[in-house]
């Protein structure tokens, strides 16, 4: 254990903690006291390394994901249903029936198919709720934006689907998961790049107009 442990990064309290939670099957025993750690066991705790530290699940979460990913085969396209469920973070929400039909009307103008009962359609009920509420950019029009780039980047999810139906359920679940981050961290740094231009574009027009014309230098 003390070789995973060198290997993966993690503490050996931690993995016997994955143990005794039964995320991490154990090893093959030599003695009473140790036993061989494969590839697989690697690649299992790197596994839920990731999703806790890079990811953010609760544990309760990586179990749901754990037990998808070591599942029986489910169709194609029910892949991406299957990762949403594993990966209902049961974040706590106060459902407005009024907010839940203003979103289930968006995601009706948009021509999106959502499952009936979804539980996310009240989730953004609340979540535009909250942004009606504090802050002036739950427009129409701001939320068509958000949900063409959600489109782009949900065309790209089922792209990086490969035909090799596990592997392509590790992607869809994992890659959701990790992508999240990566998604958040982008938007930051656009948003600073886009700020650094319209600075750069307003001083650059500011110079342009303070400058000498002819007539001042007669």
């Amino acid at each position: 254990m003390s070789e995973l442990s060198a290997e993966t990064g993690v503490s050996t309290a931690s993995l016997k903690f994955y143990l005794r939670e039964s995320l991490l099957e154990p090893g093959v025993p030599r003695t009473r006291t140790q036993a061989d750690y494969g590839p697989a066991h690697v690649e299992r705790v790197r596994l839920i390394r990731a999703l806790v530290e890079s990811g953010g699940l609760s544990l309760a979460q990586v179990r749901r994901v754990i037990d998808a990913l070591d599942s029986p085969t489910v169709p194609r396209h029910e892949l991406l249903g299957v990762a949403q469920d594993a990966l209902a973070d049961g974040t706590a929400y106060d459902e407005d029936p009024d907010w839940t039909a203003t979103a289930v009307a968006f995601v009706e103008h948009r021509d999106w198919r959502i499952r009936d009962g979804d539980v996310l359609l009240p989730q953004l009920g609340s979540q535009l709720k909250a942004l009606a509420e504090t802050c002036d950019v739950g427009s129409t029009s701001t939320l068509d934006r958000w949900a063409d780039a959600a489109e782009g980047i949900a065309a790209g999810d089922l792209d990086t689907l490969t035909d090799d139906d596990e592997q392509a359920l590790r992607t869809a679940i994992v890659g959701t998961v990790l992508s999240d981050r990566v998604l958040q961290t982008l938007r930051r740094l656009a948003q600073q790049n886009l700020t650094a231009t319209l600075l750069e574009r307003a001083t650059e027009a500011e110079r342009q107009t303070n400058r000498p014309g002819p007539d001042s230098l007669r």
